[in-house]
């Protein structure tokens, strides 16, 4: 089949030959403290022409990344969101190599959705309409880790505030069997990531067959994300719970979930890890096609891409335990009058935009 007209059939095609025009490209930095010392810093892009504004955001997590980061040359009048996509694929985002091969993808996903929402406004249509979607109540987690040494109080007390909340946590190798009983006693854990994918990275966990026997055992429940299957000791503690394990760090592409030891019952699609619309919707539509769920992740942003994350669950994966809370959940400490979940729908009139463009806090 002619590969245009396969493409038409996706999911993708629906969009791709979205016509936009570019005149201008207008950076802005954004930033927050954590108290726990953490300063995440991004960029919003945003794409202007024909009188209307797309917005994405780069989630690169070098902070020096962001301090005059290159503009690409983007300008001009595309006949298609296709062809747009294929210009910035070619380009070279970064000023010089990044830290990270995946920076490549994060950074192409902020002009890629903004090129998208462009798009969409400058056509007065939204994304749900294009894609003949609708926009269903999101259902979240809480992703957190819980300190050093670890403790069950972070999770109590959000518990407190708001009893029906549910968690993503992060287990590491100080863990023990009283901790995860207390956790286990919530019944508010639907999934712990033991990050055994990352590499070079402040969260990195080694391989620990004795903490991932502890957490499948005392979780019996929950979803098991990125553990480290090279190390022979930790698959063969987890080959039991094979059908709880999903993957979150290597997924960049349909071919990096073909390439997974065995098929998955559950995936973590963050869009930013995917770099381009094109990607995304066909991992979208591969996992569809093969029974595969599938929930949402984000990477800390601070303004309309987390929005945008919102919006793609609601679209695609509403019901699952989407790491895609509103902003507040991430500032320490809990407070009342934060959303609740699921998080009503909230699709912008036209473009890929979900409520404000802000930091969003609440």
């Amino acid at each position: 089949m002619d590969e245009t007209l396969a493409a038409a059939r996706t999911t993708y095609g629906l969009v791709a030959q979205l016509p936009l025009a570019i005149e201008d490209v207008q950076l802005e930095r954004r930033e927050l403290e954590v108290a726990n010392g953490f300063r995440r810093v991004t960029t919003v892009v945003r794409l202007r022409g024909a009188g209307e504004e797309g917005v994405g955001e780069d989630v690169v997590y070098d902070a020096a990344e962001h301090d005059d980061p290159p503009r690409p040359p983007v300008e001009g009048a595309w006949d298609s969101l296709a062809a747009l996509s294929e210009h910035v694929g070619a380009l070279d985002l970064f000023a010089a190599k990044p830290a990270h091969a995946a920076y490549r993808n994060y950074r192409r996903w902020a002009y890629e959705s903004a090129a998208l929402d462009l798009a969409l406004r400058q056509a007065g249509t939204s994304l749900a309409r294009a894609l003949g979607r609708e926009a269903r109540p999101v259902s979240f987690v809480v992703s957190m880790r819980i300190g050093s040494p670890p403790s069950a109080a972070p999770v109590l007390r959000w518990l407190e505030l708001y009893p029906g909340l549910r968690f993503k946590l992060d287990p590491t190798s100080d863990w023990d069997e009283p901790l995860v009983a207390e956790l286990v006693a919530t019944g508010a854990v639907d999934s712990v990531d033991l990050k055994g994918a990352y590499r070079g990275t402040v969260v990195d966990q080694p391989p620990d067959p004795g903490l991932y026997r502890l957490v499948a055992d005392g979780f019996p429940d929950a979803w098991i994300e990125d553990p480290n299957l090279d190390d022979a000791a930790c698959a063969a503690v987890l080959e039991p719970h094979r059908e709880r394990i999903t993957w979150d760090a290597p997924i960049h592409s349909v071919g990096d979930i073909e390439a997974l030891p065995f098929p998955p019952r559950m995936l973590n699609v963050k869009p930013s890890r995917f770099g381009s619309v094109r990607a995304l919707l066909d991992g979208y539509d591969y996992c569809a096609a093969r029974g595969i769920s599938v929930y949402g992740g984000g990477q800390f942003e601070l303004g309309p891409g987390r929005g945008q994350i919102q919006y793609l669950a609601s679209l695609f994966h509403p019901d699952t335990p989407n790491d895609v809370a509103p902003g507040g959940f991430n500032v320490p400490p809990p407070r009342p009058g934060l959303p609740s979940s699921p998080l009503a729908p909230a699709p912008a009139a036209a473009g890929f935009r979900w409520g404000g463009d802000a930091v969003t806090l609440s």
